[in-house]
């Protein structure tokens, strides 16, 4: 068998991965360097490396992501009230694996949709399926998908996320049919799955966003008490790249 049949096979195959090595190793030459075993070894590797790297791009893609946020980028300074061990110690997602939830507040323009994407941009890395959404397009999408008939299709899809990103939340009072939903959400996830969820809206204040006091405690209870905190400080970050530039 030539190397022309054996590429085609590992493209059919969808051996792609393989099939760029060794098609780079015939036309160097390099395929007379290796003993049979190490080429084995050098194709497997090269193969491995391929899916891993198709696995992330597609865990990316599939977060859509309000920023591809480079975790380097993030601006750790005492003024933002960002506490690089406490960002840095949640890279271990420990509280991800233990289904816990962060909330990140501050007044608009501090950071916090850069944060939350950063810190789900390594989730990727790491094979977690993560979802960004912001808020209200989530529960408006959530009412659309009521209306078409494709509720639990869409539900179950969310459920299914290791990491939900909400982001801003609390923008606008949550009608019934909005907090019912969040409730069911949380009712599946708890002590499971994690949420993250950043807000210009303090936490106390919740629950007057949240509206039905019942519903309300119900919802804060499984989101406060097994969260993270993080308040971002200072002045908007827009403000100072606009007096800069």
């Amino acid at each position: 068998m030539d190397n022309t049949q054996t590429l085609e096979k590992m493209k059919k195959l969808r051996l792609y991965g393989m099939h760029t090595c060794f098609e780079n190793a015939v036309e160097t030459g390099m395929i007379h360097n290796f003993k049979p075993d190490e080429l084995l070894s050098h194709l497997i590797e090269a193969e491995y490396d391929e899916r891993c790297e198709r696995k992330l791009q597609n865990l990316i893609k599939n977060a859509n992501f309000r920023f591809i946020a480079p975790f380097e980028s993030i601006k750790f300074k005492a003024e933002r009230n960002l506490n690089k061990s406490q960002i840095l110690k949640l890279l271990d997602f420990k509280w991800l694996s233990e289904g816990s939830n962060i909330i990140i507040t501050g007044y608009t323009g501090t950071g916090k949709t850069f944060l939350a994407c950063a810190i789900g941009l390594k989730a990727c890395m790491k094979g977690f399926k993560v979802g960004y959404h912001n808020s209200n397009k989530f529960f408006y999408q959530l009412k659309y998908a009521k209306s078409c008939g494709n509720y639990l299709r869409e539900f179950d899809k969310i459920i299914k996320q290791d990491l939900i990103i909400l982001d801003d939340f609390g923008l606008d009072i949550l009608d019934k049919e909005s907090r019912m939903s969040l409730f069911e959400i949380l009712e599946e996830r708890t002590e499971d799955k994690s949420m993250m969820i950043t807000s210009q809206v303090q936490v106390e204040n919740w629950y007057d966003i949240i509206g039905e006091k019942t519903i309300a405690d119900a919802i804060c209870d499984r989101l406060i008490s097994k969260s993270e905190f993080i308040s971002l400080k200072g002045d908007s970050l827009r403000k100072v790249i606009s007096n800069n530039s």
